[in-house]
C-alpha cells in the first residue's frame, strides 16, 4: 500500500519473465524472416513490393549504415562483443523494473540486438532485406531486427520525456 503523498509506482506491473518474452518474439521473428530471405533470394535480387519498397539481399559486416564494413574482419568481433555486453546490461535494466513504455524499448532492443549478433556469429556479417527508395534515393537496407531497436530506441527516448514531465508536476 501506498502512504499518503507518495508518488504513484511507475514500475512495469509484468514480471521481467514477460519482457523476455517480447525480445524473444523480436529475435524469432528476425531469424524466420532472414531464414526465408535467404532461402529465396541472391545476394542482388530485388522484388519491388510498392514503389518504394523492395525486398533484396543483401549483407552488412559493419554496423547502422554500414560502419566499419570496410574493415577486414575484426570489426564483426568487436560488435559481437559489444552486443553481449549491451545485452547483458538490458537485462539487468529490465530486471530494475520501470514503466512500461521503457521495459518496452529495451526487450525490443534487446531481441534486435540478438538477432544482429546472431547473424554476426553464425554468417560474419548481418543479412538485411528491406530497401526503401524513391526516385533515386535509397536506404540502407535493414531488418526486422534493425527495426525493432529504431522502435524501441524511440520508446526509450519517449519515455524520457514523460518521466521528465511527471518528475516536473511532482516538484512543488
Amino acid at each position: 500500500m501506498r502512504e499518503a503523498g507518495q508518488a504513484p509506482m511507475t514500475t512495469a506491473a509484468a514480471p521481467v519473465g514477460r519482457w523476455l518474452a517480447v525480445a524473444v518474439a523480436v529475435l524469432v521473428a528476425d531469424q524466420i524472416t532472414k531464414a526465408a530471405i535467404l532461402a529465396t533470394f541472391r545476394p542482388g535480387d530485388e522484388l519491388p513490393l510498392l514503389p518504394f519498397l523492395s525486398l533484396v539481399l543483401t549483407f552488412n559486416k559493419g554496423a547502422a549504415f554500414s560502419f566499419l564494413a570496410g574493415a577486414d574482419g575484426w570489426q564483426r568481433w568487436l560488435f559481437a562483443t559489444i552486443a553481449v555486453v549491451a545485452a547483458v546490461f538490458i537485462v539487468w535494466l529490465l530486471k530494475r523494473g520501470g514503466t512500461r513504455l521503457y521495459c518496452l524499448g529495451l526487450a525490443l532492443i534487446l531481441g534486435g540486438a540478438i538477432g544482429n549478433l546472431i547473424d554476426r556469429l553464425w554468417l560474419g556479417q548481418v543479412v538485411d532485406f528491406v530497401l526503401l527508395h524513391w526516385r533515386g534515393w535509397t536506404y540502407p537496407a535493414f531488418n526486422v531486427a534493425d527495426s525493432a531497436i529504431t522502435v524501441g530506441a524511440i520508446l526509450l527516448i519517449v519515455d524520457s520525456f514523460h518521466q521528465r514531465r511527471a518528475d516536473a508536476a511532482a516538484t512543488p
